[in-house]
C-alpha cells in the first residue's frame, strides 16, 4: 500500500514498528475479527481481546523491547494476513477535539524525513485518506488518542 513512499526492504532492516515495551503496548496493532482465525492458524498463536478486536498476546518485562509474533529477519510473514494498523504505518488514525485525523508518526525516519506536502498529497491519492476514514467508522477501536506533536495530514469531513 506504501511501497510508492516506503522501500519494503527498509522496513524489513528498521522493525521499529514491530517492537513494543511496556510503555508503548497500547500500539500494538489491531486484529479484526475477520482475521483472527486465520493468524491464529498460520502463526500458531491465540490472541487476546481488545474491545472489539483482539491483539497479540505479549509478555513485557519493563523496558525490554519484545516483537511481534509476525516479525521475521525480512518483514511481517503475514503477507496477505498483516493487521490494517501495520499496512497503514506509520499513518494513523487518531481522535482529537471529538475528530477523526490522519495522522504520521515521527518513529518512521524514512518517512518523517519526506515534506509533510508530500505526505500530505500521497494520503488524498486513491481515495487512501477516505479508505482509513472508512476504516476507522467500521472499526473504531482503531482510532487512537492523538499524540501531542504528531502532524496532521488530514481531518475527516464533518458528516453532518
Amino acid at each position: 500500500m506504501l511501497k510508492e513512499i516506503l522501500n519494503p526492504a527498509s522496513c524489513a532492516k528498521c522493525r521499529v514498528c514491530c517492537g513494543f515495551d511496556e510503555n508503548d503496548k497500547w500500539e500494538i496493532p489491531l486484529i479484526f475479527s475477520e482475521l483472527r482465525e486465520k493468524i491464529e492458524e498460520k502463526l500458531g498463536v491465540t490472541l487476546q481481546k481488545r474491545g472489539s478486536e483482539f491483539v497479540f498476546d505479549m509478555e513485557f518485562d519493563g523496558d525490554k523491547v519484545i516483537y511481534c509474533p509476525a516479525a521475521g529477519e525480512n518483514g511481517c510473514t503475514l503477507g496477505d494476513l498483516k493487521p490494517f494498523d501495520c499496512l497503514i504505518w506509520p499513518f494513523r488514525v487518531n481522535l482529537l477535539g471529538g475528530r477523526r485525523v490522519i495522522t504520521v508518526s515521527p518513529v518512521c525516519g524514512t518517512v518523517s524525513e519526506l515534506p509533510l506536502k508530500t505526505l500530505s498529497e500521497f494520503i488524498q491519492k486513491d481515495g487512501f485518506a477516505e479508505k482509513l476514514f472508512q476504516t476507522a467508522r467500521e472499526h473504531p477501536d482503531m482510532v487512537k488518542p492523538y499524540i501531542e506533536g504528531y502532524p496532521i495530514l488530514a481531518v475527516e469531513p464533518d458528516t453532518k
